[in-house]
């Protein structure tokens, strides 16, 4: 299945011409270079092209370079397949038949499901699967070129850093690599892994109403959905009103006219309440909530919530029983029973979907809620600690380096968080080894510089569409890590962090200057 082009695409447009006439004359000699071998292998035949399952295939497809004018010139093409389709994102699109990449709007004319990635025009591929992607970089030439933009003031009196060579697994370079530092939201980057590999890319989150038998009480269970919404166009997310159709043609089938409500908060435990308190970036961590309990139409970014998000929800569900002919009582809270029978169901898009919505919007809703069922999945309660202690565990298993790191919530914001630059950059190359395609979804779901999520107004004179990664920003913390592909083809994994910083735009800057080189870098 090839996901078609969509208007993403044609919006971006105007930043692929600007970028593609930067790095024309570079690609032109990369071409002239590569017409003779191109020539030969044109010459012995149309063999069947061979999808190179290497690592780095599953990330590059972000190369503003490779959008613009890639076919014809093989050493830039590897990321790609032979349709041009990123090949994890072409496989999930596949597997799932609805898989949403960096955008999660709707298909026009298709079932409301998430918009899968955009595509880009077919690019060429070393054909029978030939690599042409030169060696990685030298590590004392990445650290002569880096080891000056990181000693910049902007980032603190000691920044930590991490590069690594995504296809060898082998590090290259790094600075303070080891020192568990606070993360801010690239925390979000070991809370999507965990819970990947917890849960599988295919798990959906599920919500339900119950009808308790003799007593005419509907219970509306929460499953732990942050992405329920109760709008009229759900753009593919769990509908609040589907359920309350199928609720309501439930109750009729049975005669059931006039009911009591309430709603069902006990598949988490502990306090609802971030330690950070009240604060506009989160609702309180409940497992029945819709819309995020938001108090506007937004659907990302910091805005007012609603005191109660569960209650909220069962008032919102309450109302449109009645605007279908069922009577409800003012919701109270309640616990389903074993006896209770289920009415209706609405269930959420694949995990894989709301990781790429938490990283590309940096979701804390979605995030505590991943860390709450990454939890249950294990066997953990389902609170702050019992997260903790669930992601700690899941990464310890996945072989990664968890020494220093602390998960004391699943989004970053708290500053007891704590995690490395060489623990950031094992996450990325982890979700990039083709062993574990069910961690996929943490690539795929960076936000891509200059274009999507909250890259999009950065990089736009530098490496826009080259470099995808997630920021981390709290008071006196600044952070990124991601994904580069150098001017070699190869993909690079990389963590900044910087801790103690005293003015937030610069240290923003001074990260992006860095990402920005090492895309540049061809280092050898």
């Amino acid at each position: 299945m090839v996901v078609p082009e969509l208007r993403p695409w044609r919006a971006a447009r105007p930043h692929v011409v600007r970028i593609a006439n930067a790095v024309r004359p570079r690609l032109a000699r990369a071409a002239a270079a590569a017409k003779p071998r191109i020539a030969r292998l044109a010459r012995a035949g149309k063999p069947q092209v061979t999808r190179v399952t290497r690592p780095w295939q599953y990330t590059a497809g972000a190369t503003t370079a490779g959008l613009a004018l890639a076919a014809g010139v093989v050493t830039a093409a590897g990321p790609w397949d032979s349709s041009g389709q990123r090949t994890a994102e072409r496989d999930r699109a596949a597997a799932l038949g609805r898989a949403g990449g960096t955008d999660h709007g709707r298909v026009p004319g298709a079932p409301a499901q998430p918009r899968p990635a955009p595509s880009a025009g077919p690019v060429l591929t070393g054909l029978g699967g030939i690599s042409t992607v030169k060696s990685a970089p030298d590590g004392k030439a990445l650290a002569k070129t880096l080891m000056p933009l990181l000693k910049d003031p902007a980032l603190g009196p000691r920044p930590a850093a991490a590069v690594l060579d995504v296809t060898t697994g082998r590090r290259l370079y790094g600075t303070a690599s080891d020192a568990a530092l606070t993360p801010a939201s690239t925390t979000k980057i070991a809370t999507a892994v965990a819970a990947l590999s917890a849960m599988g890319a295919d798990h959906r989150l599920t919500t339900r109403a119950a009808l308790e038998p003799d007593t005419k009480e509907v219970v509306l269970v929460g499953g732990g959905d942050p992405t329920l919404t109760a709008r009229e166009a759900s753009d593919g997310w769990a509908s609040l009103r589907i359920l309350a159709d199928q609720t309501a043609a439930a109750l009729a089938q049975r005669g059931v006219r006039d009911v009591t409500l309430s709603y069902d908060t006990t598949l988490y435990a502990g306090s609802q309440k971030h330690p950070i308190g009240v604060n506009p970036n989160l609702a309180l961590v409940s497992p029945l909530m819709a819309d995020e309990g938001r108090t506007n139409d937004s659907t990302s970014g910091p805005v007012t919530r609603v005191t109660d998000p569960a209650a909220d929800a069962a008032r919102r569900f309450g109302d449109l029983l009645k605007d279908r002919g069922i009577k409800a009582t003012s919701p109270g809270l309640s616990k389903a029973t074993t006896r209770a029978k289920t009415l209706a169901t609405v269930a959420s898009p694949p995990l894989s979907a709301l990781v790429e919505r938490m990283l590309t919007d940096s979701d804390n809703d979605i995030a505590e809620a991943l860390a709450r069922h990454t939890a249950i999945a294990t066997g953990h309660r389902a609170d702050f600690a019992g997260a903790d202690r669930a992601i700690n565990a899941r990464l310890r298993t996945l072989g990664l380096p968890v020494k220093g790191a602390a998960f004391k919530d699943g989004s970053g914001l708290n500053r007891a968080d704590r995690m490395t630059a060489g623990l950031l950059t094992a996450l990325l190359a982890k979700a990039a080894d083709p062993a574990h395609p069910e961690l996929r979804p943490a690539l795929t779901g960076l936000p891509v510089a200059g274009f999507t999520g909250t890259l999009t107004t950065r990089y736009t004179d530098g490496a826009a569409g080259v470099v995808r990664a997630k920021t981390g920003t709290l008071t006196g913390v600044n952070t990124l890590a991601g994904t580069v592909v150098d001017q070699d083809g190869r993909l690079l994994a990389f963590a900044f962090m910087a801790n103690n910083t005293t003015n937030p735009a610069a240290a923003q800057k001074a990260l992006d200057r860095a990402a920005t080189t090492l895309a540049a870098c061809g280092c050898r």
